[in-house]
C-alpha cells in the first residue's frame, strides 16, 4: 500500500448522550445495543456535525459506525456529505459486551472490582474485557488500513463508536502502554478526536486525550502521540 493514499485525518467520534448514560436502571429492560439518544445527544450531535463540516469541507469522507442505535443516530445526525457507498456499519466498532439485561446492583459491583483490577484485563461476567475490544478493534485496523488502497480512497474517515473503542483503538494505533491507557478518561459525548496525517505520513492527535489519573506519565513514545 502506497502511504501517500492514507487519509488526511480519522475522526474518532463519540456517540451522542444516550439514555443509558442518564439512567442505569435502562439496562434492566432495554438491551444496550437498542439504547437511542437523549434530546442533549441529539444536540450534541448535531453540534458537532457542524464542527466536522467546517473541518472537512468539500473533500471526500468515509464512514465507519457501530451498530448500536446510539451511535447510528449520531452519524445520521452529523449531516455528512458522504456517498451510502462509502458507509459501512462495522460491529466490530461495538461498545464493550457487559452480557445481556443486567442487573444493576450487580454490574454497581463488577464497576467496583473492575476499577481494582484494572479496566483493560477485567472481563464482565458473560462479557468482554478491554482486552477483548482491543483485539477486535486490531482486526478492524487491517480491513481498513485495505481500504486505504484505492487511489480514490476518500481523504476524511470519520469512525462513530463509543468512549472506551475510541481509547482502545488510539492505544492500538499509537501502541500505548496498558497503564497509560487506564490514566485516560473516555471522551465526552459526541466528542471528535482527530489523528491528522504528518509530512512523515505518520498520524498525530490533534492534542492529547485528558488523563483521570496524573499519576502515570506518559512515556516518550505517548507523548509523541500528539501535536
Amino acid at each position: 500500500m502506497s502511504l501517500e493514499n492514507r487519509p488526511t485525518r480519522i475522526v474518532l467520534v463519540r456517540h451522542g448522550e444516550s439514555q443509558g448514560n442518564v439512567d442505569d436502571t435502562v439496562y434492566e429492560r432495554v438491551p444496550d445495543h437498542r439504547l437511542g439518544l437523549t434530546e442533549r445527544g441529539v444536540e450534541q450531535a448535531r453540534a458537532t456535525g457542524a464542527r466536522l463540516r467546517a473541518l472537512i469541507g468539500d473533500e471526500s469522507v468515509a464512514v465507519y459506525a457501530s451498530p448500536y442505535v446510539r451511535a447510528r443516530q449520531t452519524f445520521e445526525l452529523l449531516g455528512l456529505d458522504v456517498d451510502e457507498r462509502d458507509v459501512r456499519v462495522e460491529p466490530r466498532l461495538r461498545e464493550q459486551d457487559w452480557a445481556n439485561f443486567q442487573d444493576p446492583a450487580d454490574i454497581a459491583a463488577q464497576r467496583e472490582a473492575r476499577n481494582r483490577y484494572g479496566h483493560f484485563w477485567y472481563r464482565f461476567t458473560h462479557g468482554e474485557s478491554g482486552s477483548d475490544v482491543y483485539d477486535r478493534v486490531s482486526t478492524f485496523l487491517e480491513s481498513m488500513h485495505r481500504n486505504f488502497e484505492t487511489p480514490d480512497a476518500p481523504r476524511n474517515v470519520v469512525i462513530v463508536t463509543h468512549g472506551l473503542t475510541m481509547r482502545l483503538f488510539c492505544m492500538r494505533w499509537f501502541h500505548w502502554s496498558v497503564e497509560y491507557f487506564e490514566s485516560l478518561e473516555n471522551p465526552a459525548n459526541g466528542e471528535p478526536v482527530v489523528l491528522l496525517r504528518q509530512p512523515d505520513l505518520r498520524y498525530k492527535l490533534s492534542k492529547p486525550l485528558l488523563q483521570w489519573d496524573a499519576g502515570v506519565t506518559p512515556s516518550a513514545r505517548e507523548r509523541a502521540s500528539w501535536l
